[in-house]
């Protein structure tokens, strides 16, 4: 018999930023730049790191994409790990940006909050107005090639958005693709587990959308932007 080298892969912890609240009690927007976790964001996140712990994971980067939400989720991992460790900042991994809701036009305002997350997504598609889907790849992407180039690290954590993982995510799935699969689901808090290889086709699934606080997510049928969009409506009525 010929001889079989193991393949050698690295891990990848992807994570959703824990939860926020998007409105206040008066139903006037929160600043997605600057929003912070909200006190179940900060369970989750600290759930999140409590599991790393338990598994005793040791990151040797954790990147961010700088949005004071994802570095929030970061820093609780950290606190619950015990590893200090810089969090360093990848702006390429913004969550996918919306162009302004007061410029679109009723009717077309339930496609644009839910379009970019139903199903198979044309790269052509745009979020709340905004980026299209081709140009979130187009960001996303080189920075993704660009971690996987570093030889140094053998165990990264990356905390980033729910557009963004999907976009990672599907690249995955489609081993190097640009396929984007909207109905990917992604809780607040949640982690990713992916394993690359040297090669660019060489990617391994392990885990999707493992959410700590509720592992079967037994009470959640919606998605996020689902109830965004609910939560908008009922404001804009008010």
């Amino acid at each position: 018999m010929p001889a079989y080298q193991l393949p050698k892969r690295r891990r990848i912890y992807l994570m959703r930023h824990g939860d926020v609240t998007y409105f206040d009690d008066s139903g006037r927007t929160i600043d997605p730049e600057t929003v912070p976790l909200n006190a179940n964001g900060r369970e989750q996140a600290s759930a999140a790191g409590r599991v790393f712990a338990e598994q005793q994971v040791r990151f040797d980067r954790v990147i961010v994409s700088g949005l004071p939400r994802t570095v929030e989720t970061a820093q609780r991992v950290l606190a619950e790990t015990g590893q200090r460790i810089e969090v360093e900042i990848e702006p390429a991994w913004h969550e996918i940006r919306g162009g302004k809701l007061l410029q679109i036009p009723l009717q077309d305002l339930e496609a644009a909050f839910l379009g970019v997350f139903d199903g198979i997504v044309p790269e052509s598609t745009r979020f709340l107005d905004g980026e299209t889907i081709g140009e979130l790849f187009d960001r996303v992407l080189p920075a993704v090639a660009a971690l996987r180039e570093d030889s140094s690290w053998d165990t990264v954590l990356l905390v980033l958005h729910g557009g963004v993982n999907r976009a990672i995510l599907s690249h995955a799935l489609t081993a190097g693709g640009r396929t984007f699969f909207g109905h990917l689901a992604q809780a607040t808090g949640c982690i990713n587990a992916l394993d690359v290889g040297s090669a660019p086709r060489d990617w391994v699934l392990r885990a999707i959308n493992y959410s700590p606080p509720s592992p079967l997510h037994r009470d959640i049928r919606n998605t996020t932007m689902e109830i965004l969009y609910a939560q908008f409506i009922r404001y804009s009525r008010s």
